[in-house]
């Protein structure tokens, strides 16, 4: 909307006051409000219509039920979502595709009935709310440890074991070295991503995000620092894509490429991943997904929740290729979100931190408000401490 005719609001004037008449340049003039802003304006992804271009981001907060075999559901699971329903999308927390795809402490699953249960009330406080949210699905592979996967080595396309610590009950640990996967152990996770796309629409999910990024399994097959396979998952680039594109045409054959989107890292070293050419890897990969027609990407740009200025990889180059709907994340506040909506350098923009502490985040973006500050000590805790209590403007005031 545009007005050519627009004032402020004068509260502090006369009843009797009368404003003088407008002359003919006056009625020439066009002001954009905020509510201008493509930002904030609707948007299509793919096969599903957003009231606006602001995302939440997937957030891992470990509190799902592990009694109950990872499942999701309580009533602080439900109210943490609606409060956050304020975003044209919510990409659900990473959410495994199997027992051996964990890699933190009480986070859900999609592989069971009760686990599909306990995410349908999740998704009608979503749509009751008038959002709409896709489930991120993932597969840690080497990034998880025995005392999380019931006591299974971890598995990875080669046994290259990362230098990094992973969260378990038993405190902070070192991850250990992985088993590298057969051709079948592949073939197997493949139809775990396409079942778990599958449960996520029974469960009420508009679409999916596959888990592309921060050195997860997929990750870790795209990559060369972590794939040092010789078989046809392993060497050039188009056998180090083909488990990703096995992956992606799995889940597309299930729920429709208008549904689909991932979750990209190109030049993260996210959980010690690293590869000696991102960009021929990436673009390739991207020119792959094209030809699919997915939903969208999911684009980190720099080192996850870092410095956006690491090399190896154009992003814009990426923004031009995609015909998709492109997300830029990482880093982005008001202005540079404004900004590179509005001038098309990006479609829509994920927030994550700023989601957790602020759950009516598309209502202070909009009207500039003041934003609540994120308690790192609390995002993986138990209860609803620093879950459901953060306030919001209404409350705030």
């Amino acid at each position: 909307m545009v007005c050519s005719f627009f004032f402020p609001t004068f509260s502090h004037l006369s009843p009797n006051f009368v404003f003088p008449p407008l002359n003919r340049f006056d009625a020439m003039i066009t002001i954009p409000t905020t509510y201008d802003q493509k930002l904030f304006q609707p948007a299509r992804i793919g096969d599903i219509e957003v009231a606006n271009r602001i995302v939440m981001a997937p957030l891992t907060r470990s509190r799902a039920d592990e009694a109950k075999g990872d499942v999701p559901g309580s009533a602080m699971n439900i109210e943490y979502y609606r409060q956050r329903s304020n975003a044209g999308l919510i990409i659900s927390e990473g959410t495994q595709v199997s027992p051996l795809g964990k890699g933190f402490i009480a986070t859900p699953g999609i592989y069971s009935d009760a686990q599909v249960e306990g995410w349908k009330p999740i998704t009608q406080a979503v749509h009751d709310a008038g959002s709409r949210i896709v489930a991120q699905i993932w597969h840690v592979g080497r990034v998880t440890h025995a005392d999380l996967t019931g006591g299974v080595q971890p598995v990875a396309p080669s046994n290259v074991r990362p230098n990094a610590m992973v969260h378990t009950h038993n405190g902070k640990v070192d991850l250990q070295q992985p088993r590298a996967l057969s051709v079948e152990d592949i073939k197997i996770i493949v139809g775990q991503y396409r079942v778990g796309a599958a449960n996520a629409i029974r469960a009420g999910f508009d679409g999916i995000e596959l888990h592309g990024a921060n050195g997860y399994l997929i990750d870790q097959f795209l990559r060369d620092g972590a794939n040092h396979r010789t078989d046809e998952y392993g060497g050039s680039i188009e056998n180090r894509c083909r488990f990703a594109l096995e992956v992606i045409d799995a889940v597309i054959a299930e729920i429709g490429a208008g549904r689909v989107g991932i979750r990209l890292s190109p030049v993260t070293p996210a959980n010690d991943l690293s590869d000696s050419n991102p960009q021929a890897v990436f673009g390739y990969l991207i020119e792959q997904l094209n030809l699919r027609g997915i939903a969208f990407i999911h684009f980190v740009e720099g080192a996850t929740g870092g410095s956006r200025d690491v090399p190896g990889f154009d992003f814009a180059w990426a923004r031009k290729t995609f015909n998709g709907t492109y997300i830029a994340n990482n880093g982005y506040d008001r202005e540079m979100a404004l900004d590179a909506v509005q001038t098309g350098r990006a479609d829509a923009i994920a927030f994550g931190r700023l989601f957790i502490a602020n759950p009516d985040l598309v209502l202070r973006l909009r009207q500039n408000a003041p934003l609540n500050t994120p308690n790192p000590q609390t995002f993986y805790t138990p209860g609803t401490a620093g879950y459901t209590d953060y306030p919001q403007l209404d409350q705030a005031a």
